[in-house]
């Protein structure tokens, strides 16, 4: 989740009063107020926003908390930032389970529901055509791993045999050499298995959607010096094919190829990675 306080709800002279938070665009029939959840602690209860005929789930916040000072110290904080995100996601969960809804970036703040209304009126036919396009839909994430056990197994494949010269010293310089273009040419072809895996599973799952995003790959920083990820990517498919991925996944795992491949699948999501909820957010 992008963390954008593109939006402060004001200046050291209005810190006292609160401010306008919104969530979601959902719409154009009028949703069930989300209840599962609270939203973000010290706020008030949710509630529904017109925004013509769509609806914006927004919160009344104190506005001395989430004032652009206080946001950049606050999510500054790795708890915090979690709290923050976990009450964002958790509110937009709810509001997609039961409309169409566009998700917002975290800290999407306006000083009043007058200038919330504003802003996101001034995209209110694109919101629309974003909920046309993912109404009845979800997103899937994907991720592709290469496993460190396979990495070593192949790596440890057996080295082809290496000509010694009559006389030459054992472990040479030349053997030492072609160990190293062996393990070298392991690695590149066991990199090549994994892209080629990755591509299978693009593939397979792309024809199930209707739309697809992919990421750059995350670092070993976020998977782990075990495995290596050879895709990062998401999927909107429409609700009904649930067991169609699962189906298509399960088959992917018992293929030749995939062993020492990892594929991790997350969802269902509300789709944020096809709504362009920060650009259509506006500005206060």
């Amino acid at each position: 989740m992008s963390v954008t306080a593109h939006h402060p709800p004001g200046t050291a002279a209005d810190v006292s009063s609160a401010a306008t938070y919104v969530f979601a665009v959902c719409g154009p029939a009028r949703p069930a107020t989300p209840t599962a959840t609270c939203g973000h602690v010290g706020g008030g209860p949710l509630r529904l926003l017109p925004v013509g005929e769509l609806w914006a789930v927004v919160q009344d916040v104190p506005a001395a908390a989430f004032s652009e000072t206080a946001l950049r110290e606050r999510l500054a904080d790795v708890a915090e930032l979690e709290r923050c995100a976990r009450a964002h996601h958790a509110v937009v969960t709810a509001a997609a389970a039961v409309s169409p809804t566009v998700p917002l970036p975290l800290a999407t703040l306006y000083l009043t529901d007058e200038r919330a209304a504003a802003a996101l009126g001034v995209n209110h036919e694109r919101f629309r055509v974003a909920l046309d396009r993912i109404a009845g839909r979800v997103e899937w994430g994907v991720k592709v791993y290469v496993t460190q056990s396979e990495t070593t197994a192949r790596s440890a494949a057996p080295v082809p045999p290496v000509t010694t010269m009559p006389g030459s010293p054992r472990g040479s310089g030349r053997d030492y050499l072609s160990r190293l273009r062996s393990r070298q040419q392991s690695r590149e072809v066991n990199r090549e298995s994994a892209l080629a895996a990755a591509e299978q599973v693009d593939s397979a799952v792309g024809e199930l959607a209707v739309a697809s995003v992919r990421r750059r790959p995350h670092g070993s920083e976020a998977t782990g010096r075990d495995r290596t990820q050879v895709l990062n990517a998401a999927y909107l498919l429409a609700e009904e094919r649930e067991a169609e991925l699962a189906t298509t996944i399960g088959r992917l795992r018992n293929s030749p190829g995939f062993d020492g491949i990892e594929i991790e699948v997350s969802g269902p999501w509300a789709p944020y990675s096809f709504t362009d909820g920060e650009d259509l957010a506006g500005h206060p």
